[in-house]
């Protein structure tokens, strides 16, 4: 394919493309009454690019293609013919640029790549050696790489633009890159070229969106920033610029001066070389009578001059009347490679002497300053006839090349003669290389001379006069945006989704944006108002807040486009190429347009502009603005063609150019036009043929928008905002309809903005419409944007008509605008009234006809592709959407314009306040066809259905709108059911509301059915549906809502919230009181039932009581937790609103007087039952009976100073008799009246033994008065057993298995049972899956693990077979994970169970004389909690019952439980199962009371312990009588064997001492004994080795040796241990192997307490 497409005459062969067709043309010239002429390719072309004599062409597939004078590789190339660039082959190119006489391209992955002429650096490529390329005849690779990154980065370029010494690039981060010369480049830097591309720092940290570059001057599309951080630049960079002037003055110098970046000028102090420029700018007349260095056949007013001014005598076949070489630089000297051949072709522009002399007479009577230096060279730089000040070039110019890029048809008619003209690549420094190279040809006449780079400032003075006269071309237009390559082919010109500016990640264009421009400003290029130079890049102040989305910049002119399509021009306006009068402009000025046409894109050229505009019909047309053809005999021809070149200043000269843009008639004639470019003196255009209507539609709704853009402006423009800011407007309109207006304003401000970015980005659609993917279009992927924006538009303008503010807008208008009427008038599109008013309704409600025309074009678009395809199915989903959306705001307006007269109609006070913004009316019964069902004979009702409530007034003269009382009955909470006919023949409707009910009755069926659809279209809207009303009566049966009580009851004033059902209140929601109180939780048939949260006021101390918990029909009930306001907690049950079941009440939190804590059993309230109160201020807890809130019945109360009373109580005080036990075991028995007040008969033991009896009366702690007998025991004397029964503790103490019955009741409830054991297992079951479902739903913050627990605990195991040793263990494990969890009701059993037992054994309670109590309430909770387990697993047997095995099969005889071994028997006791769950939780407290109740025994074994273990072990197992084969002789350290000696110590029998010390680490009985079997066979195993295999232990070996390793542990403790296994070791192995080793550990104990010290 490419090999073909290197043949133009293959191309032309193949079939055109209906797509990318493309047309050139010149500007100027004779060529261009011919039209444009067709280029033919075999595939669609997506970019052209224009140079100054060549162009680039970018085609489907990525292909570039070049034509023109290709000067780098000796070519020329017809347009009609281009040439394939082979190098740049499957690259994937999706852009090309063209710059002066260089050229660029862009690869899909962001790569450049450039040639061309390099003599600037503009090629980008680095210097080999001493010298640089002075061209590029091949595209070479340019890497742009950020080294201000850690490691450096390849920068993703994404656009390029070209001048003709310098190149931009766009990166992918939208920041801008340059290189080449000049201060075009805006880098701060003052050395030239820069070879490498850099970034432009002063555009660093702003959003670029396009670039473009004139000859020598840079414009950059910029996104604005918000004001605050508006700033262009620092003082300090602008000081550190200035001062940078350097030897290359000319970066700074602007014909005559230094500049500063911002153009101030410098004195002339510091610009000594001021005067010699200037001078040596007036001599370039030459003998012969004309300037030298006009060149050859220039197009349009190209006659450049050859850099010295003078002309080159040496080249003797050179007539006079012929240009010199422009080859020939400054001083004359040639360039490397004369192109003889080219020049051969090639004639002088001015073919005799006298034609010149004629010309130049012409010129110089209209020159000012310049009169000497006048010539054909003269071009459209206003320097030339003004001063020689102003600004002109950096570098030297290569607009001597344009001499070189002249077409052929421009020559055609000039003489034969070949006399020989060198021409250039280009008149910029030539470098040393080159010169080199010039030296060695011998056949040129000058040698040795220096570059024009080396030439003094006289020179450069020169040079500059003359390249101001010289022809400016424009490079290329710059890109219009950056791109988004697209993965199976390269768009055209860079317009994508990307290259759009897309914006804050909504992906639609900004248009809040500013135009930067930088470089030479000698022709106001720049737009700031001056013509001078500008080294960084420059905001043009008058274009920000203008909205412009494109630039583009000719040579010496630059243009700017608007999102309301008006350009903007500046710079020079010689040929009028600015399209108005103002020659030239410094500033920014709008191009004088036609009414109607509307621009959306453009190009600039040398000296003419191009612009595409939307007219009358669908199709784009041209315009364009520069040199006019004049019709001229064919006698003046070449006069005529020579002046229109040179574009001279003659007085005459509007005539060969218009003031304004004039349309090309032949743009009809191509097709639709998707782009313009322009360069040098040529144009091109690209065009789409209207394959089944495609074209066109796209064309169609682009062009419909930007024309809706610029209606939408006006409108705002002329009348929202003169209205909006005048200050009458308040008054004039009220305080509600000025609020509405403002609202409307705000929302026709959006849709404005919306349309202005859809519109531009439509525009940059059309420039890559070959390379767009239809569903990408802003209407499909922005749909619910469009929406939005519509939606809101319409209820705005729909809200300020329904409360009548139009009338009052329309007076205001009519006084505000005044003669802009008229105007405003041409804006309304509908029929004008007789008066000719503007019907400001019709004007505002005009934009939503504007999705009728989306829908149609959408549609359009859909039947032009298949069905079955994905663009069908989006563009018919769309139009669908659209269309549905236009004739639901109609819908809506017409709602609104009916609400406004039935308001109109029925106005008055009274109706005034029904009359709300968002309210519309749907229907109402003026006719009275509607009644209340048994209205009063006389009385009237008139019932009116707005959108958003039923109103029901009465006492209505529907004629006279008056009515005495009216009920508003919100949508929101109306619940409609139609009833069923009866034999009473009524039609009637019942209506629900939450506080009362009413039916309707209909005069006619047909009535009865309207209002019925009416009701539930409405009801089915307010509720979210789409209003199309449901089935009568199912409407939102359920449904969320929020409501104001009035009537009387619970809910009196209050707000709710929330869920309703049928009228009701149900389901979660929130209700707020007027007094402050509020409940948020659930709800069930109105009342408050399930989980909630509740906030009382408390007044009098100014503070809240709370509660969260369970409630049942309004009334708290459950478990739950209240916060008083005087600071007590209440955590516990409830019954009807009442404390009721297991509690515990904490107070004095916040009053210090007094601080206490109760927990247990409550009725009704109040205190009743068992219950342990802690008073925490006077340092006593109280442990027994309660009867309504006194102490009354058995009870324990210990003290802090370890008092310990037990006894009865009545009426809250201590009554009856009672055993008090001091801390020093000094006991009283006796008859108590009042607290520790004795008052009777009674006994006192004192702690040595003596007794005392008699009569006690007194106080406790203040002493005691007795009369009775006292008596010392005798040695012999027996024990007293009725005094020793009546000192025995425990005798008035409430039996454990009574204690905390209140704790298994509601474990018992939470199960679903009324009591112990009586309801249905299934019941339980089910409600333990619940709960833990509903806890894990309202608990989203739990951790994995505990969501795994839950999860396992969510299944119901199976709980109903036989438990054998199989399944055993599936139950104990099942246990294990339902203690761990809270939320479980055994998990909660454990953790409440815990707390009580901590609130009565835990600080003052740790008193040694409770327990006993202590260890029996552990029992008692056992047996408590196995009836609970066996309930719920009915397979377990009763306590200390056997567990059989699993029947005798294969199958399952493999899965015995591993807990038991095969034939041994298991035996279940709660003491086993349920003691390891409960007791680690339960043990500190517990142990406690253990150490206590030992300590005297603990001290006398521990110091036998310390005093036994100073001995070495040989010496110690001797006093202890171990029998010497016993004692170990070898001892292992570190794995090495050692014997051990008589001074050894801790080296016998180690790993039994060490595991018997693990007895501490372990909580229940049955792992203790565990420790103890272990230390028996880590023993056995040590000696083993020394004895026969079939050793047996007897007691008299064994106890000695045990006793040593129990003394060598020094276990502390060791007594409290001994007493907790005994007292709560399994029964079961009393008797057995654990039961004989737990004896001998307590014989040790024993023994080493009455070991003999010495």
């Amino acid at each position: 394919m490419e090999n073909r497409e290197e043949g133009p005459a293959d191309e032309r062969a193949a079939t055109p493309p209906e797509r990318g067709l493309l047309h050139i043309w010149q500007s100027a010239g004779p060529s261009a009454h011919r039209g444009p002429e067709r280029v033919l390719l075999s595939r669609p072309v997506l970019q052209a690019a224009l140079g100054e004599h060549h162009g680039l062409l970018l085609t489907q597939g990525g292909l570039v293609y070049s034509f023109g004078e290709l000067l780098w590789r000796d070519l020329s190339v017809p347009v009609s013919a281009p040439v394939l660039e082979v190098s740049l082959l499957g690259r994937m190119v999706v852009r090309v640029a063209a710059g002066g006489f260089h050229c660029g391209a862009l690869s899909e992955q962001g790569n450049v790549y450039m040639w061309g002429e390099n003599t600037a650096g503009q090629c980008g490529l680095s210097e080999r050696g001493t010298t640089a390329n002075i061209t590029v005849s091949e595209p070479c690779p340019v890497s742009v790489v950020d080294n201000d990154v850690v490691p450096p980065a390849v920068v993703r370029v994404v656009d390029l633009a070209l001048g003709r010494e310098h190149s931009l690039a766009l990166s992918a981060q939208n920041e801008l890159w340059a290189w080449g010369s000049g201060c075009q480049l805006g880098l701060v830097t003052s050395t030239f070229p820069v070879w490498r591309p850099q970034k432009v720092e002063h555009l660093a940290g702003r959003h670029v969106i396009q670039v473009a570059c004139g000859a020598y001057h840079s414009l950059a599309l910029v996104r604005s920033l918000p004001p605050q951080n508006y700033n262009t630049q620092t003082p300090s960079e602008k000081r550190e610029r200035g001062h940078s002037v350097t030897e290359r003055e000319e970066l700074f110098a602007v014909d005559g001066g230094h500049y500063c970046p911002l153009g101030v000028e410098l004195t002339e102090a510091m610009t000594g070389e001021t005067s010699p420029r200037r001078r040596g700018a007036r001599r370039s007349l030459q003998p012969g009578g004309r300037s030298a260095g006009s060149s050859p056949g220039s197009a349009a007013g190209s006659c450049p001059f050859s850099e010295d001014g003078k002309a080159n005598t040496k080249q003797k076949n050179l007539p006079v009347g012929t240009d010199s070489d422009p080859l020939t630089q400054t001083d004359g000297s040639p360039t490397s490679r004369p192109l003889s051949g080219w020049r051969s072709k090639k004639n002088s522009a001015f073919p005799d002497e006298t034609e010149l002399q004629n010309l130049l007479q012409k010129l110089s009577s209209h020159s000012l300053e310049m009169r000497h230096t006048s010539g054909p060279g003269d071009t459209d730089s206003l320097s030339s006839y003004t001063s020689d000040e102003s600004c002109v070039s950096s570098t030297p110019s290569t607009d001597l090349l344009t001499s070189s890029y002249k077409e052929e048809s421009l020559i055609k008619s000039q003489n034969n003669n070949n006399s020989g003209v060198a021409l250039p690549y280009s008149s910029s420094p030539v470098c040393l290389e080159d010169v080199r190279l010039c030296l060695e040809a011998e056949n040129k006449a000058l040698q040795g001379q220096k570059s024009s780079s080396l030439t003094n400032i006289n020179q450069k003075g020169i040079v500059a006069a003359n390249r101001r006269l010289s022809l400016p071309g424009t490079p290329t237009r710059g890109s219009p945006r950056r791109r988004r390559p697209c993965a199976c082919r390269p768009s055209s010109a860079g317009w994508t989704p990307a290259a759009a500016p897309e914006e804050a990640g909504d992906g639609l264009p900004c248009l809040e944006t500013e135009v930067w421009s930088w470089g030479r400003g000698s022709e106001g290029q720049l737009g700031h108002g001056d013509q001078l130079a500008r080294l960084q890049p420059l905001c043009i102040k008058p274009l920000t807040g203008e909205e412009v989305i494109q630039v583009a910049a000719g040579s010496h002119h630059s243009l700017a486009i608007t999102a309301h399509c008006q350009v903007y021009s500046w710079g020079s306006n010689m040929c009028g190429q600015l399209g108005h009068v103002n020659s030239p402009v410094t500033v920014p000025q709008q191009a004088k347009l036609s009414d109607g046409l509307r621009v959306w894109d453009l190009s600039a050229g040398q000296s003419h502009s191009l612009l595409l505009a939307d007219g009358d019909c669908v199709q784009p047309v041209l315009l364009y603005c520069g040199q006019q053809q004049e019709s001229v005999s064919s006698a003046q021809s070449e006069r005529s063609t020579q002046s229109r070149k040179s574009c001279q200043r003659s007085p005459n000269r509007a005539e060969s150019y218009t003031v304004r843009p004039a349309l090309l008639p032949f743009c009809i004639e191509m097709g639709y036009i998707s782009s313009v470019s322009s360069g040098g003196q040529s144009c091109a255009l690209l065009a789409d043929q209207n394959v089944m209507g495609f074209i066109s539609a796209i064309h169609e709704l682009a062009s419909r928008e930007r024309q809706f853009y610029c209606w939408l402006s006006r409108v705002r423009k002329l009348l929202l905002t003169p209205l909006r800011t005048r200050e009458s407007v308040s008054p004039s309109l009220g305080e509600s309809c000025t609020h509405l207006f403002f609202s409307l304003c705000e929302s026709f401000g959006r849709l404005s903005v919306l349309i202005g970015r859809h519109s531009t980005s439509l525009s940059y659609f059309l420039h890559d419409v070959q390379g767009r993917d239809v569903t990408s279009l802003p209407l499909l992927t922005h749909t619910e944007h469009f929406v939005d924006v519509y939606k809101e538009y319409c209820s705005s303008v729909g809200n300020f008509q329904v409360m009548g503010g139009f009338q009052s807008l329309h007076k205001l208008s009519l006084e505000c605008l005044g003669s802009q009427q008229t105007t405003l008038a041409q804006l309304c599109v509908s029929d004008q009234s007789v008066s000719g008013d503007v019907d400001l309704v019709s004007l505002l409600y005009w934009p939503l006809q504007q999705l009728h025309q989306y829908s149609r074009v959408l549609l359009k678009l859909a039947a032009c592709y298949d069905v079955l395809t994905t663009e069908y199915q989006t563009l018919h989903q769309g139009c669908t959407q659209y269309e549905s959306l236009s004739l639901s705001l109609l819908r809506k307006k017409k709602e609104a314009e009916t609400t406004f007269l039935f308001w109109k109609t029925h106005s008055g006070k009274t109706t005034e306040v029904l009359r709300l913004p968002q309210r519309r009316l749907v229907c109402d019964c003026s006719n009275r066809s509607l009644t209340l069902q048994n209205a009063g004979r006389f009385s009237n009702h008139w019932f009116m259905l707005f959108n958003d409530a039923l109103v029901h007034t009465q006492g209505t003269i529907p004629s006279q709108s008056l009515f005495s009382t009216h009920h508003i009955y919100p949508l929101t909470c109306l619940w409609v059911k139609p009833v069923t006919e009866d034999s009473s023949g009524l039609y009637a409707i019942k209506i629900t509301c939450p506080e009362e009910s009413f039916t309707l009755v209909a005069t006619t069926p047909q009535e009865k059915n309207k209002w019925l659809r009416s009701i539930n279209q409405a009801l089915d809207q307010v509720l979210g549906g789409g209003g199309q009303g449901s089935s009568p009566g199912v409407t939102g049966i359920s449904r969320t809502a929020s409501y104001q009580f009035t009537g009387e009851g619970r809910f009196k004033d209050a707000q709710y919230t929330g869920g309703w059902l049928a009228g009701r209140v149900h389901g979660r929601g929130t209700m707020k009181w007027p007094d402050g109180r509020t409940y948020s939780g659930n709800f069930k048939n109105g009342l408050e039932d399930g989980y909630g949260e509740c906030l009382i006021p408390n007044k009098v101390l100014n503070k809240p009581d709370s509660y969260q918990g369970h409630w049942r029909d309004g009334k708290i009930h459950g478990f739950g937790k209240y916060k008083y306001a005087s600071g007590e907690v209440y955590e516990g049950c409830f019954s009807d609103g009442q404390r009721h079941g297991y509690g515990m009440l904490s107070s004095g939190k916040l009053a210090k007087k007094s601080s206490s804590v109760f927990i247990g059993h409550w009725v009704h309230d109040k205190k009743t039952g068992y219950g342990v109160y802690d008073d925490i201020t006077r340092g006593e807890k109280y442990m027994g009976l309660w009867l309504d809130e006194q102490r009354h019945g058995s009870a324990v109360v210990v003290t802090q100073y370890g008092v310990y009373y037990e006894g009865t109580f009545r009426d809250n005080k201590m009554s009856g008799p009672g055993l008090l036990v001091s801390d020093d075991d000094t006991a009283l028995h006796g008859e108590f009246t009042d607290d520790w007040i004795v008052n009777g008969k009674g006994v006192l033991s004192l702690a040595n033994g003596d007794c005392l009896e008699g009569m006690f009366s007194g106080e406790w702690t203040a002493g005691l008065k007795v009369v009775g007998t006292y008596t010392k025991p005798v040695v012999d004397e027996p024990d007293n057993k009725e005094r020793n029964c009546l000192l025995r503790l425990g005798q008035y103490v409430v039996p454990a298995a009574q204690r905390w019955l209140c704790v298994f009741d509601e474990c018992w409830s939470r199960l679903g049972c009324d009591g112990a054991g009586r309801g249905e297992r299934t019941t339980a079951w089910d409600n333990i899956a619940v709960t833990i479902t509903t806890a894990r739903r309202h608990s989203p913050d739990l951790s994995r693990s505990q969501t795994k627990v839950l999860e396992c605990l969510e299944f119901i195991p199976q709980h109903g077979e036989p438990v054998n040793t199989a399944n055993y263990d599936n139950i104990r494990r099942y246990l294990i994970k339902a203690c761990e969890t809270p939320l479980h009701p055994l998990g909660w059993l454990v953790e409440t169970l815990v707390t009580v037992y901590r609130m009565t054994y835990v600080g003052v309670g740790s008193n040694r004389r409770l327990l006993r109590q202590a260890v029996q309430e552990v029992q008692a909770y056992l047996t408590h909690f196995y009836s609970i387990v066996r309930f719920l697993f009915q397979g377990l047997p009763d306590d200390g019952g056997i567990i059989p095995d699993p029947p005798a099969s294969p199958s399952k005889s493999r899965h015995n439980s591993n807990s038991v071994e095969q034939g041994s028997v298991l035996v279940v006791c709660c003491s086993s199962l349920l003691l390891p769950l409960l007791l680690p939780r339960l043990y500190p407290p517990l142990f406690t009371l253990y150490c206590l109740q030992e300590e005297q025994e603990e001290a006398q074994y521990w110091d036998r312990i310390l005093r036994l273990n100073k001995q070495p072990d040989q010496s110690l197992l001797s006093f202890l009588g171990v029998k010497e084969k016993f004692w170990p002789v070898w001892m292992s350290i570190l794995g090495e064997k050692k014997q051990i000696v008589s001074s050894s110590k801790d080296a016998c029998f180690v790993s039994a001492v060490e595991t018997l010390q693990q007895i501490s680490t372990t909580f229940t009985p049955s792992d203790k004994l565990l420790v103890i079997q272990k230390t028996f066979d880590e023993l056995t195993q040590e000696v083993k080795p020394m004895l026969d295999d079939n050793f047996l232990w007897c007691m008299d070996d064994l106890l000695p040796l045990f006793l040593f390793v129990v003394l060598r542990a020094r276990i502390r403790n060791l007594g409290a241990e001994v007493s907790l296994i005994e007292d709560l070791m399994d029964p079961n192995v009393q008797h057995g192997e654990l039961g004989l080793m737990f004896t001998t550990l307590k014989a040790c104990y024993i023994q080493i307490q009455q070991e003999s010290i010495t």
